[in-house]
Order: C-alpha cells, then sequence, then structure tokens
C-alpha cells in the first residue's frame, strides 16, 4: 500500500516537472522571440501570434501620437502584421516619396483594394469613394464636370451663404444670450449635414433648428460610419460571423444603413418624379438634380443612392470636424485670433457692397489670406481624416527601399506628417499660420507632404467648397462672438475614421459685436 503511493507520488511530481518544464521552454521562446523582434526591426512590438494587436491595445487612448512617435523612431516606415490567420500586413509610412509613388507614380498598383471595399460595400456600395479603376474613373469624371459646373459653383454658395446667416448665426446668437455652453462640434455638425444635403440633393433635413431637434437621419449616418470603421478592427473569423447572424454590431449597422438608403432612395426617387412631371428640372441647381437631368439612361443599379449617400458623408463629417478644431486651436492662440479680426475688418471696410449686413461675399472671402494660412495650419495639425489605406496589387519597391508584397495594406498618417521635424521643420508643433504666407500671397504645400485633402488623381474634388464653407463659417462667427471653451473640458481626438473631438468642444459665446444681421 506504502510502495503504491509513493509510486503514485513519484508519477505526480514527474508529470508536473514535464508540464512546468514546457511551460518554461514556451515562456523562454516567447520572450527571445521578443527580443528578437525588438532587436532586428524598427517599429512597434510585434507579439507572437498576435501580431500588432497588444500594442495598439496599449496605446489605444492616444493612438495617433504613439504612431507619431513609433514612425519617428523607425526612420518613416515601419513593418506590421496583424493577429495570426488574420491575414493582415503591411506597412505604415510619412515619407512623402513614398506616398507620391503611391498616389501618383504607380497609382494603379495601390488601389483602395477588397479589404477596405468590403467593409465599407455596404454603407457606401461601389460609390466613387470605395471602388477603383474603370468604376472609380467614371464616376470622378462625372462628378468634377458637374460639381465644376458654373451653375453648381453659384447654387452651392448661396445655400452655404443662406445657411450660415439664416440659421447658424440665428441658433449661435439665441445661445450667446442665454449664456447656456453647449457643444461646437454638435453644432457644426448639424449644420454641414443641412449645408451637404442642401446643396447636393435639394433636402433641407433641418438639424440646424433653433431647438436643436433629435435627428434620427444625422445619427443613422453617424452610427453607419462609426460600425462600419469596427469591421477594420476585427478579424475575419468574428466579423464573418457577426455579418451572418446578424448580430451586435452588424445589427445596428444594418439598422443604422436601412435609413441611410431609405433616404437617398427617397431623394433620387422625388427627382425623377419631378423629371417625369414637369419634363425638366432647369429651376433646380443641385448636384442630384444636374446628374438625372443630363444623364438619366446611364445610371446603373444603384449609382444614385451610392453618390447621394458618398457625397453627404464626406460633405458633413470632413469640414465640421476642422472648423471644431480650428475655433479649438483660435482660443488657445489670441495672437492669431487677433490678426484674423484685423483682416476681416480691413477687408469689410473697404468693400464697396453693403457692410452693414455684414453677409460676406465669395469676393471677400478670397480675400481673406490669414484666415485661409490659419485653417490650413489647423488642418496640418488636426486632419480631419488622420489616415489613408491602400493595397498592393503586384509586389513592390517603394523609394525608401522598403519592399511591399502583393496584398499589403499600407497606411499613411496624415496626423503625424504635420508633426515630422524633417517635413515641416523644428517648429512643426507649433500652430504657426505664418507659415502658409509668403510676401502677403498664400503658398500652398507639396500635395504629397500635405495629403490633407488626399493627391494624385485621387485629390479632394470638393477642396474648393471646403475651404470656401470653412472660411464664410470661421470668418462669420469670429466676426460676431469669442468662444471661449469650458473650462476644464477635455479635448482629446477620437479614434474613428473622421478626427472627431473625443467629447466634444464645450464652449460658451459672448457677443463681439452688436449683430445687424
Amino acid at each position: 500500500m506504502e510502495m503504491t503511493t509513493m509510486a503514485e507520488m513519484l508519477k505526480w511530481v514527474i508529470s508536473g516537472l514535464t508540464f512546468w518544464d514546457f511551460s518554461i521552454a514556451l515562456l523562454g521562446l516567447f520572450i527571445f522571440s521578443c527580443l528578437q523582434q525588438r532587436l532586428t526591426t524598427k517599429g512597434p512590438m510585434l507579439w507572437p501570434v498576435l501580431g500588432i494587436l497588444p500594442t495598439v491595445f496599449f496605446h489605444m487612448n492616444d493612438v495617433y501620437n504613439w504612431a507619431t512617435r513609433v514612425l519617428i523612431e523607425a526612420g518613416g516606415t515601419f513593418h506590421y502584421r496583424g493577429m495570426w490567420m488574420g491575414g493582415s500586413y503591411g506597412i505604415m509610412t510619412i515619407d512623402p516619396f513614398n506616398i507620391e509613388y503611391m498616389l501618383k507614380t504607380n497609382f494603379n498598383n495601390f488601389p483602395k483594394g477588397e479589404y477596405f471595399k468590403e467593409r465599407f460595400r455596404d454603407l457606401l456600395g461601389d460609390g466613387i469613394f470605395n471602388s477603383d479603376d474603370e468604376t472609380w474613373k467614371q464616376q470622378r469624371q462625372l462628378a468634377k464636370l458637374k460639381m465644376h459646373s458654373g451653375r453648381f459653383i453659384e447654387h452651392s454658395f448661396k445655400t452655404m451663404q443662406d445657411m450660415v446667416h439664416k440659421r447658424l448665426l440665428i441658433l449661435l446668437e439665441k445661445l450667446a444670450i442665454s449664456g447656456q455652453c453647449f457643444d461646437l462640434q454638435q453644432v457644426l455638425l448639424r449644420f454641414t449635414f443641412d449645408n451637404i444635403c442642401t446643396a447636393v440633393i435639394g433636402v433641407d433635413p433641418g438639424c440646424l433648428a433653433l431647438d436643436l431637434p433629435h435627428n434620427y437621419l444625422a445619427n443613422a449616418f453617424e452610427d453607419a460610419m462609426e460600425l462600419s470603421l469596427l469591421r477594420f478592427l476585427m478579424p475575419p473569423f468574428v466579423l464573418k460571423p457577426l455579418k451572418f447572424f446578424q448580430l451586435g454590431t452588424e445589427r445596428r449597422l444594418k439598422e443604422a444603413i436601412k435609413v441611410v438608403h431609405d433616404f437617398a432612395d427617397k431623394a433620387a426617387r422625388d427627382h425623377r418624379n419631378m423629371l417625369d412631371n414637369l419634363g425638366n428640372l432647369n429651376d433646380q441647381s443641385d448636384l442630384l438634380s444636374s446628374l438625372i437631368q443630363s444623364e438619366i439612361k446611364h445610371f446603373p443599379g444603384n449609382f444614385l443612392r451610392n453618390f447621394c449617400v458618398s457625397f453627404i458623408i464626406a460633405g458633413r463629417d470632413t469640414t465640421s470636424v476642422a472648423l471644431a478644431w480650428f475655433f479649438w486651436l483660435i482660443q488657445k492662440h489670441p495672437d492669431v485670433e487677433s490678426k484674423i479680426l484685423a483682416e476681416i475688418h480691413d477687408i469689410l471696410c473697404h468693400s464697396q457692397c453693403n457692410n452693414d449686413s455684414r453677409v460676406l461675399t465669395e469676393k471677400e472671402l478670397k480675400k481673406m489670406v490669414y484666415l485661409q494660412a490659419a485653417l490650413s495650419e489647423s488642418l496640418r495639425l488636426y486632419p480631419p481624416v488622420p489616415f489613408e489605406m491602400k493595397q498592393v496589387r503586384e509586389d513592390d519597391v517603394l523609394p525608401d527601399e522598403t519592399k511591399v508584397k502583393k496584398g499589403a495594406r499600407i497606411f499613411h498618417s496624415i496626423y503625424s506628417m504635420g508633426r515630422i521635424e524633417y517635413i515641416w521643420g523644428k517648429d512643426c508643433l507649433e500652430f504657426k499660420p505664418e507659415r502658409w504666407i509668403k510676401d502677403g500671397k498664400f503658398v500652398s504645400a507639396n500635395q504629397f507632404k500635405y495629403a490633407v485633402f488626399n493627391a494624385g488623381p485621387r485629390l479632394c474634388l470638393g477642396k474648393k467648397f471646403a475651404y470656401t464653407q470653412m472660411k464664410m463659417v470661421a470668418a462669420s462667427i469670429l466676426l460676431r462672438y469669442s468662444i471661449k471653451v469650458v473650462e476644464g473640458h477635455s479635448v482629446v481626438p477620437k479614434l474613428t475614421t473622421t478626427l472627431y473631438m473625443k467629447n466634444g468642444l464645450m464652449v460658451t459665446l459672448k457677443t463681439r459685436l452688436v449683430n445687424n444681421a
């Protein structure tokens, strides 16, 4: 009996030692792999099996600045890989020569790629921002033709002017009189949503009403974008079951997309009915009317829906978020604000227009050089789209001699580029509008070091519209109000496709001049 017990104990000890030996061996292999990776490669920690995911998770609350630091340490470019069996691998870069190579020189080898398109296909379909090759090219040519027409330019400016003076300023006056704090970012999002819907599809959603109503439509657009982004953070073996069974975020995404698509389909249907009843849409100057009237027989499938959704999303998010960061920076730099105000007053004093109403004209806005410089500087530090992604079609070598394989996903960090000394100089972290002015004139930066509006063949078609809208909003508000960010309010970027302020921008307004508008 005693011998049996001893034998069993010995067997248990041996088996225990074997288990611990195995565990120690695995731990040693893990540590060795980590040390080898740190010694032999530049860039972030790539963990065995899990790849870059744990490292990103550890820095989730400051991911943009973390990526900037890693890119600087890595010399501008680093390799990454995702979770084992997830199929994710590639590089991140901030090298302007690499970016020029991808976005212009060898443009065809760096498309959006199937990985990107698959995650946005439910929302954007094959619209202009979610397509490549001939599909993209045909849509871009058509959009460029319509957007650059004199009729649409005049219409878009008038709708912008009306939305500022008949909606935005009236709401802000109410908030200034009440003295209450409010989320300026949310107000700007409402403004740009109403503005872009009116300009593009001739429909005013009424988000900017005085009572700031709950708007399920605007919320659906926001939810659809954010939930589509979550797909990029999920490995395929997690995302596919969620999509197939319509669980969790995928169920919410489907509901949001239905609201968005129903809205766009109704707009297209109403325009077609109007054309059928009237025989023409000559009294309508919005972009959708122009498209339907001139090309009605050439639209395949859901082209009009995809067109509407794509342009509304692009026009809603980017300029509103850019303006929120601009107003935050201005409040932190009163010297810049003073120079902007001096420029505005000088232009208005010399204008032959009726300045009593202070309704800014296109001619006056074009003269605001320092304001454009301040907006450009704000965009440099806080670009509305912080990252862009491309997928490699065939094996290639970038100008900095980095090799990229077919299927690799290449990210370029627009946010980080604005904080790189060798690109912008030793004062790269300073908010300095003067860097954009030479001999009293605004000087544009090389688009491949300043990729805020994309670059190359995909350069943003709405760049002029965006600057005009931002200048009109910024000048109109600063002329009338002093903006004060609520003390203690935390302003940090949100991790999403657009650089929203995570906690909004809580402010109060103080009337600067008597408002005669």
